[in-house]
Formats: structure tokens, sequence, C-alpha cells
């Protein structure tokens, strides 16, 4: 008969001692951990649920229900019009002021609400992250990804805005929208994991936030375009990643302004420092999570 090696498994049964049961220890990363991306892919099951939880609970027993991820843009960009528009008679490259405010407040939304969410989202997840193991970085993950359906809606009523104008037609630069609406989302995670896991060390963070979105609002060409910049100036105030995804939303569905290739370039390299420096210290302090939440 054919031998095979004698395990410890093996030993403790003819032993008559209790089998042995294999045991996993989960030890918290030292220093500048990877971020071990197999093993957030290993849990994506984990991130479809807290997205679809997080869009559950947001419509729970409303009146309006989903109608408020276009009723917060359209007030706004109403606001935006009659003070911006009417009275201070701010130009908009030869769009119509409506379209040109709302066609930067369909991604402003999505990026506000992300970061608005995520922010928070460690401190109230702190049942979940005191019990079970998985990847942090999945929670505030999940609360920007959880605006997606907001952002689609948004983005539907603009474009039957741009219809209503007479503006629609397919032309090359709508290709870029989906990668415009990759560079929101990175730019929203980027600087929600900064905010998520300084918030669970300094609760006043969460009060910041409000304010910081306020200041941001009004750092981003939404209500105004950025073509009142000269040179170099316009080039370095992309670095406010949400210049370029404003000014290619313009571009690409209005055909409003200059492509936005140099100003894009340069935004897209400054959300992606945003989102790479954000993952890293966030896994940084991540052990701190459980004891401190």
């Amino acid at each position: 008969m054919p031998s095979r090696e004698l395990t410890a498994q093996d030993a403790s049964v003819g032993s008559g001692l209790p089998p042995i049961v294999p045991t996993t220890v989960i030890e918290p990363a030292r220093g500048w951990s990877p971020l071990q991306f197999g093993e957030l892919w290993a849990y994506r099951e984990v991130l479809y649920f807290l997205v679809w939880r997080d869009i559950t609970v947001r419509y729970r027993q409303t009146l309006i229900g989903v109608a408020w991820a276009v009723i917060q843009p359209l007030m706004t960009m109403v606001v935006f019009t009659v003070f911006f528009g009417r009275l201070a008679k701010m130009p908009s490259d030869g769009a119509p002021y409506p379209l040109f405010a709302f066609a930067a407040l369909v991604p402003w939304a999505f990026f506000a609400n992300g970061v608005t969410q995520s922010a928070n989202s460690l401190v109230h997840s702190g049942n979940l992250i005191t019990k079970v193991y998985f990847p942090r970085l999945l929670v505030p993950m999940g609360r920007v990804l959880g605006g997606l359906p907001d952002l689609g809606l948004s983005f539907l009523v603009l474009l039957g805005m741009v219809w209503w104008y007479g503006l629609f037609e397919l032309r090359g630069p709508l290709m870029w929208v989906p990668a415009l609406a990759i560079l929101t989302f990175v730019t929203a995670l980027g600087l929600g994991l900064w905010l998520s896991a300084l918030n669970v060390r300094y609760r006043d963070i969460q009060h910041a936030v409000p304010f910081l979105m306020q200041i941001w609002l009004f750092a981003t060409p939404i209500a105004y375009p950025s073509s009142l910049l000269a040179e170099p100036w316009r080039t370095l105030y992309s670095l406010n990643p949400l210049v370029g995804v404003v000014e290619g939303f313009r571009w690409a569905l209005l055909g409003s302004g200059r492509s936005p290739g140099l100003s894009l370039a340069v935004s897209a390299l400054a959300a992606t420092a945003l989102l790479i420096s954000g993952a890293y210290f966030f896994r940084r302090i991540e052990r701190t999570f459980a004891d401190i939440v």
C-alpha cells in the first residue's frame, strides 16, 4: 500500500486527543504596509453589501425618494442662475447659464456627497468594525460608490436639459464622460480616505467637513468659468482635481470652452496623488480603528 506522511491531526486522532483545528491569526500591520489589492478583491462581496445597504438606507422612509438626487443640484442651479447669471452677469463660455451651472453641479454633487458620507463612515460603522474582520478601506469606498445611482439620475436630467436647449449632438468628446466620472470618484475617495481616518482620532473633523465643502464649492469653477484666469495661473488652478472634471463635463456635453487637455492632465495627476497618499495614510493608522472607534 502507498505510504503517506503522518500529519499532526492524524497523530492527535490516534492518541485520543481532540483534533487540531487550523487557526488563522490576524495581526495589525506595522508601519507603512502595502495596500493589498488581492485582499480587497477577495472581500468584493462585502463591498457589494455595503453599497446596497447605503443605497437602501439613504432613501428609506423618505417622501420623494431618489428625487432628492436631482432636487439638490437643480435648486442650486436656480440660485446660481439668479445671482451669478442674471445679477452678476457672469460669463458662461457661450452656453446658456443654467446649463453651464448644472453641467458642473452634477459631478460636484456626487463629489460633495461622497466626501461627506465617507468622512463619517468609519465612526458610523463602529459596531461592524469592532466585531468582524474585513479590509476597513471598503467602508469609505462603499459610501462613495453608493452615490453612483444619484450621479446617473442627475446625468440623465442633464442630458434632457441639453436636448431641451437644442445643444445635444453626438460628438467625440462625449466618450470622455465615463473617464471624467471615474476621475470624480477617485478624487472623492482619496479625500474621503484622509478625512475618514482622521475622523476616527479627531471627531471635530465631522464638523469641519461641511465648511470644507462650502469653500471647495467656490474654489471650483462652478458659478464661473476657469477661462477668467490667465496662464500659468489656470494650469496651477487645475491642481484642484474638480477643475478638470467640471471643465471636461462642459466641453464634452455643451461644446463650450476649449479642450481642457492640460488642465485635465494636471487634475488627473493631482487626484491620483490624493488617492495614493490617502490609501497609504489610511493603511498606516488602520490598526487603531477598532480600539478608538
